[in-house]
């Protein structure tokens, strides 16, 4: 499945279909690819084909409800997939290496828990955490971030990261996303709402 329709449109769960095409509404006049300049038009138009896809399956009722039912199922399927001792035995050592700062081990240890129990988030998110400390792994970093955030796509801390990941790989229409959705599902965060600032003033600049 890919990524968390609500997420990409910025909606809770539970929101009217007035409220979803409100907010599509209000996407289309800021992210079309017509307000972008070449160099950013081909990743401008492909986040507003997922903007359009996601707007079509939930403003639909019958879609809406079959896509529901793939989510909860994914959501159970989350929520019992840290399975194998293993992998929390990787996460462990993972985190005990990151702290000593061995960031190479730390990889290690979290990609072996993400080959051990690929449905576990966390386990992605740390290791989006440990890739970030190399600015060659950037490029896998932000690929482990996004994974997280396709498991768990409300949660402001995966979202955060993925923002600021996305930011520093000069993706900034997807940082702006990742970020607005971390206020959206966890609120206000002073840190989120600057990276988000200055990612909406280099889209400007």
């Amino acid at each position: 499945m890919s990524e968390n329709y609500y997420t990409i449109l910025g909606v809770p769960s539970n929101a009217t279909t007035n409220q979803i095409r409100e907010r599509f509404l209000q996407l289309a006049r800021e992210q079309h690819p017509d307000r972008y300049t070449a160099e950013e038009k081909d990743e401008a138009e492909a986040q507003f084909q997922e903007v359009t896809q996601a707007y079509n399956v939930l403003v639909d009722p019958e879609r809406r409800r079959h896509y529901d039912q793939e989510l909860a199922q994914r959501s159970t399927r989350t929520e019992t997939g840290v399975s194998g001792q293993a992998a929390r035995v990787y996460l462990k050592r993972g985190v005990e290496a990151y702290k000593k700062k061995n960031y190479p081990q730390a990889v290690e240890y979290f990609e072996h828990a993400t080959q051990d129990s690929p449905e576990d988030a966390q386990a992605w998110y740390y290791l989006a955490r440990a890739l970030n400390h190399r600015t060659a792994w950037l490029s896998r970093a932000l690929a482990a971030a996004a994974k997280a955030c396709d498991l768990d796509s409300m949660n402001a801390t995966y979202l955060k990261l993925a923002g600021e990941l996305s930011s520093q790989a000069g993706m900034t229409s997807r940082a702006e996303r990742y970020l607005q959705n971390a206020l959206t599902f966890g609120g206000d965060d002073p840190d989120v709402q600057l990276a988000l600032d200055q990612v909406r003033r280099n889209k400007r600049s």
